[in-house]
């Protein structure tokens, strides 16, 4: 495994995105647990692009335009879909330390699945990167291609459960405010809409 690969990796990884927003604003509303679930999430839902680069089905959305404008839109929606719901979101933050009524960790983890699983530019990733460093020639070349997916896997869980314990850290500073929490939310639901529009523009 080389080290281009590593920092290539890491760089792509840390760079803020829609899993990155939402990790970080899972964590700012209801603390580690849900950052770290969030994290599970956001890195469950890069296998379908992992299994699609490796089988070659990416090669399918690459030449296809209308199978990829198909995911590219489908994405886009869903992440105004999230701008919406956070910017309507008038309830309060509030520390919950006896824990009696999480959200439930499934549709934490459900909603994280959906937010990379409708990320086109992940596809394109495993596509367009994984190749450079494995040889489809060579012997045990999809063995190796699971290998550094599932290191890219492993850095994007460490990593986004690194941003969501930060956002927990600061968590009780920031609920006890509740402009900063209005504002927060319109960040996030703004941060969405521009991730929305970077996709649109980027076509």
């Amino acid at each position: 495994m080389s080290l281009d690969f590593l920092l290539t990796s890491l760089i792509i990884v840390i760079t803020p995105g829609a899993g990155v927003v939402y990790t970080i604003a899972a964590g700012l509303q209801r603390g580690a647990r849900a950052g770290m679930i969030a994290s599970v999430g956001c890195t469950l839902g890069i296998v379908p692009h992992m299994v699609a680069a490796i089988t070659g089905a990416a090669a399918l959305l690459h030449t296809s335009a209308v199978a990829f404008q198909t995911l590219k839109y489908a994405g886009i929606a869903y992440l105004l879909y999230m701008a919406w719901a956070t910017w309507r979101d008038k309830s309060e933050l509030t520390v919950d330390r006896t824990n009696t009524q999480p959200r439930p960790a499934l549709k934490v983890i459900v909603s994280g699945i959906v937010m990379n699983l409708l990320n086109p530019k992940l596809t394109i990733f495993f596509f367009a990167f994984l190749p450079q460093f494995v040889s489809t020639a060579a012997p045990g070349a999809v063995l190796k291609m699971i290998e550094l997916s599932a290191v890219f896997m492993l850095m994007t869980f460490v990593v986004f459960v690194g941003y969501g314990a930060f956002a927990a850290a600061i968590r009780n500073h920031v609920i006890s405010r509740p402009k900063i929490v209005a504002w927060m939310r319109r960040v996030f639901a703004g941060a969405f809409v521009g991730l929305a529009g970077y996709l649109v523009a980027d076509s």
